[in-house]
């Protein structure tokens, strides 16, 4: 990003431009990430889950062996791991459009960002 300095007003038109382009390069990718379809699966391959790249379930799918053979607990808990699998494949695809947006400069440590809770928090909500 770029620091404004002594230039004043032309300082400030360049970080203007380089905000929208940031803005526009952040809107493109969500729409990217919403049009994508991601999937994740148990550690059997029985249950299946379809996530946006943004992360938001759209079907679950359970081989019926899946319903014969497990209890209601590990059917649970399949479930749970392939959603779950399913997500952090879509995180990939966030990690991308941040690299994009970051223009390729190094990620900060994770343990390091104090806002890295905040965020999250937010994409659990969504």
């Amino acid at each position: 990003m770029t620091h404004i300095g002594a230039g004043g007003e032309e300082d400030l038109l360049r970080l203007f431009r380089e905000v929208e382009r940031m803005a526009d390069t952040f809107a493109d990718g969500t729409r990217e990430l919403d049009e994508r379809r991601v999937t994740g699966a148990d550690g059997s391959g029985r249950v299946v889950a379809t996530v946006t790249g943004s992360a938001r379930l759209l079907r679950v799918r359970i081989d019926p062996r899946a319903m014969r053979d497990l209890d209601h607990v590990a059917l649970s808990q399949a479930v749970l791991d392939a959603v779950g699998a399913a997500r952090r494949a879509a995180a990939e695809g966030l990690d991308e459009i941040l690299d994009r947006l970051n223009g390729g400069r190094p990620r900060p440590d994770p343990d390091d960002d104090s806002f890295a809770p905040y965020l999250d928090a937010f994409l659990r909500e969504g």
